[in-house]
């Protein structure tokens, strides 16, 4: 059954049919899905939610599918992780971590958006899939590209990390690396979309791809027992995933899931590429590009084409943006694994060092309930690490060796 009437500008508000557009051609605002809401609310209920399978399909009519799902049957419903160990090192009262360094099949939240891309591009009948990508995008569109049957060409930039590289080309789809940064990357492909006919997932279906961000929202509420946090802490790429949780919220308050929404989104962002939370800090709505330089190469997006959109989210919930160095998103993926035994990718080092420093600066109270979306595994840039690890005791194959090393070991607990 169809939920969706069509798609609108978001700046001129003029609608469009559901078909595999993007831009508005009068004014050049995005395009995005518009709902049947009352028809959602007769359909869907917290009890109709419960009794179906623990994936992100849980929430479909809230989804731009017109049929059944088709890609990624297995993605999302990550788990919410009570964080209580990483709480007591910050002092903070209640702490969660929605964990999608363990979605599947690739092991971070573009699962989610793909499965629904996938689906779409299906109905729409395309042969063909592809995708700019910093990394994760790769992964997930080579992968489930692959099980769904289409042709795949995935577009990043040549500099990419060796591990994200593998990660894709594993899959064998027509993997092309491009002289430049992301955002060199995306403008090709822009031109590529228009030439061939092909389903670029964050191109020509990017209103349908941005949709199932919003599953991360909807299943922190499910995974609250159908309550809202007061915080949630959100990375910052293009901006899409922070606007999507925002309104995910806000879509379950007008379907009646939930009665009131009084959480406050709060988005991270590198130093090395912060163009929205340098607007935030400005006071501004203009979106200055910048030339990206940060470990943290899945949130290196210079021209983020949501940020104006992320910027009016995280103000109209009351929240803040904030950025961290690089030194410290790497501390704060090893305070994550040594707490919480969670090894998130240079993403989630952000997500947390931001935490941390929001904290620091009184925006975040410690007696709030927070949610941080720890968005990717940390497999996929382990090379970060290198050489800022504890120490590998390295040990002959006898006992006397082994006593030495652990002699060590234990003055170095005593320090």
């Amino acid at each position: 059954m169809k939920y969706v009437k069509g798609l609108k500008c978001r700046e001129c508000g003029r609608e469009y049919p559901v078909e595999p557009i993007y831009v508005c051609e009068f004014c050049f605002g995005p395009l995005e899905a518009v709902y049947d809401y009352p028809k959602i609310k007769r359909a869907l209920s917290r009890k109709v939610i419960e009794k179906r399978p623990k994936t992100l399909w849980r929430y479909k009519e809230l989804l731009p599918i017109d049929g059944e799902p088709q890609a990624g049957l297995n993605s999302g419903f990550t788990p919410l992780v009570k964080a209580e160990n990483l709480a007591k090192f910050l002092g903070v009262k209640e702490l969660y971590i929605k964990d999608d360094t363990v979605a599947h099949p690739t092991l971070s939240f573009k699962d989610r958006v793909v499965a629904v891309a996938l689906t779409k591009a299906k109905e729409f009948g395309f042969d063909t899939v592809a995708c700019a990508s910093t990394g994760n995008l790769a992964h997930a569109v080579s992968a489930h590209g692959a099980k769904s049957g289409f042709h795949r060409f995935i577009f990043i930039p040549a500099t990419l990390e060796q591990s994200k590289i593998l990660a894709s080309i594993v899959y064998e789809p027509n993997l092309v690396a491009v002289d430049g940064n992301y955002d060199d990357v995306n403008r090709l492909c822009s031109e590529i979309a228009n030439k061939y006919r092909w389903a670029f997932v964050n191109i020509n279906i990017r209103p349908f791809y941005a949709e199932g961000s919003k599953t991360i929202g909807f299943e922190i509420v499910e995974q609250l027992g159908w309550d809202t946090p007061d915080s949630i802490v959100v990375p910052c790429a293009s901006g899409s995933l922070l606007t999507k949780v925002w309104k995910a919220l806000k879509e379950f308050k007008e379907i009646g899931i939930i009665k009131d929404v009084d959480t406050k989104i709060y988005g991270a962002q590198a130093t090395g590429c912060s163009p929205i939370s340098t607007a935030f800090k400005q006071g501004t709505d203009v979106i200055r590009p910048v030339k990206p330089n940060t470990v943290a190469k899945s949130l290196a997006i210079g021209n983020p084409a949501d940020g104006y959109y992320a910027l009016q989210a995280v103000r109209e919930s009351g929240g803040a943006m904030e950025d961290v160095s690089d030194d410290e998103i790497i501390e704060a993926i090893k305070i994550l694994s040594r707490t919480e035994g969670i090894f998130a990718e240079t993403a989630g080092g952000v997500t947390l060092a931001t935490y941390i420093k929001l904290l620091k600066e009184g925006k975040i109270d410690k007696k709030d309930c927070t949610v941080l979306c720890i968005t990717g595994n940390g497999l996929k840039t382990a090379e970060v690490l290198n050489g800022k690890t504890a120490e590998v005791y390295q040990i002959k194959p006898n006992l006397a060796s082994f006593e030495e090393a652990l002699k060590r070991i234990k003055q170095k607990e005593e320090k």
